[in-house]
């Protein structure tokens, strides 16, 4: 029994990580809106939301770097990169979602 089920998580965490497929870019929102999309082919770093929070994207990969809130759960939440996967701010109501895409994904400013 016990080992069934030990089966069955190792074969479900196998198939989520099977299943992942790196994104193309992020979109920004905050307070629902949408502030921008970044491409993840391109190295850069962005003052997000009025400066509230900056985002980093290097290597493929999206990270806050510096948040404007009390406990910092958004630059504790590592990199993302692939997609559907998402970094949320809640005090800032900021969020980073990887979305897929290619390199034609340009800087929207809102």
């Amino acid at each position: 029994m016990i080992g069934t089920i030990l089966l069955a998580a190792v074969a479900l965490l196998l198939a989520s990580r099977l299943g992942r497929r790196a994104g193309g870019a992020v979109v920004v929102r905050a307070g629902g809106e949408e502030l921008g999309t970044y491409s993840l082919a391109e190295d850069g770093t962005y003052s997000l939301n009025g400066g509230t929070n900056v985002l980093q994207i290097e290597d493929g990969k999206a990270r806050m770097i510096e948040a404007h809130c009390p406990d910092h759960y958004c630059m504790n939440q590592g990199s993302i990169r692939n997609t559907g996967e998402t970094i949320t701010c809640l005090p800032n109501k900021l969020t980073v979602t990887v979305v897929s895409g290619g390199d034609d994904f340009v800087e929207i400013v809102g």
